[in-house]
């Protein structure tokens, strides 16, 4: 088995962030910090096109590749923004989907423009079948973390956090493939003064906190979590070696915590998706210190997606 040294190590620096910021900016919303206490503020990226920050991912690494066809594996919300820049391409998109993986969320793919493909297994069987049909029909296979393009796309969020609170001292973020804690890890690498970055994993899939302590990527059963976004079986390649060497604390939250999370996001008018609130029970479970941020990393609820259906075909009858 590789160890976490000896795997793929990606070169990526807080320099490739900031050129993605650059080269994505027409394309991604720049979202809000929202004020949820004296000290805690939520980075919105609820708001952002596509219902999540996985736009900004998607969008650097199309841009760059300039691929005429794309495949990926996706829970939902990167399919939806990889469809979303898809669509706005004229690249054909093939989005592949694992057992147990949100109807709404594949319908959303579909009404992009996307195929969707469905598979029995879990997500380690999603992304076999999504290369596979890359490998069979010359397509550009495009993961949903594992690659530098989208991981530095991910890394925005962080950069936008680090200059809209200049003062932040920690930042909680969820993490499934790990892309997006990969990302800010990278973002607030070479900023003057020591930030925190505290990874929330849900407390069955905690891949990237198992891997670290055996010191080699661990992989995992298919999870159930409500996190639905969150339930990847293995550590990307590209983000592990990063968070090991950046990473400051790396936390588990039970479904519970999730559900917690999400009323008092609702209390406050923020419809997130449960993947999307996993960042803030992190931080109400943990002592924090000083201007604390918690990533809320996606909203593309059901009722989000229906009514964005919706607005999509009113506007394609006018």
């Amino acid at each position: 088995m590789a160890t976490i040294e000896t795997t793929a190590r990606s070169g990526l620096g807080v320099a490739d962030v900031r050129v993605a910021a650059e080269r994505i900016s027409r394309l991604v919303r720049r979202t809000p910090l929202l004020a949820l206490g004296p000290d805690l503020l939520l980075k919105g990226e609820h708001r952002q096109h596509g219902g999540s920050f996985k736009l900004r991912g998607a969008a650097n690494a199309m841009l760059v590749l300039r691929p005429t066809e794309v495949v990926t594996g996706s829970s939902g919300n990167h399919g939806i923004a990889v469809a979303t820049i898809g669509a706005a391409c004229d690249v054909p998109v093939t989005v592949v989907m694992a057992a147990g993986t949100s109807e709404a969320k594949a319908r959303a793919i579909r009404a992009r423009g996307a195929q969707v493909v469905r598979v029995d297994g879990g997500v380690a069987e999603r992304e076999r079948r999504a290369r596979s049909i890359a490998d069979q029909s010359g397509a550009v296979y495009l993961p949903s973390s594992d690659h530098g393009l989208v991981v530095a796309g991910a890394g925005t969020v962080g950069l936008e956090v680090a200059e809209d609170a200049p003062g932040v001292t920690t930042i909680f973020v969820p993490t499934g493939g790990g892309g997006l804690l990969a990302g800010v890890c990278l973002a607030v690498d070479a900023l003057d003064h020591p930030v925190r970055v505290v990874g929330v994993e849900p407390a069955h899939t905690r891949r990237y906190a198992l891997s670290i302590a055996a010191g080699a990527p661990v992989e995992l059963p298919p999870s159930t979590t409500i996190a639905d976004g969150l339930r990847g079986q293995r550590p990307g390649a590209v983000p592990l070696p990063i968070v090991r060497r950046r990473v400051d604390e790396l936390i588990g939250v039970t479904d519970d915590a999730i559900v917690q999370a999400l009323g008092v996001l609702r209390g406050v008018g923020i419809a997130a998706e449960p993947s999307g609130a996993v960042a803030l029970a992190g931080a109400m479970q943990s002592r924090y210190v000083g201007r604390t941020v918690a990533v809320v990393s996606g909203g593309n609820t059901p009722e989000a997606l229906s009514a964005g259906s919706q607005a999509r075909e009113e506007r394609t009858a006018k």
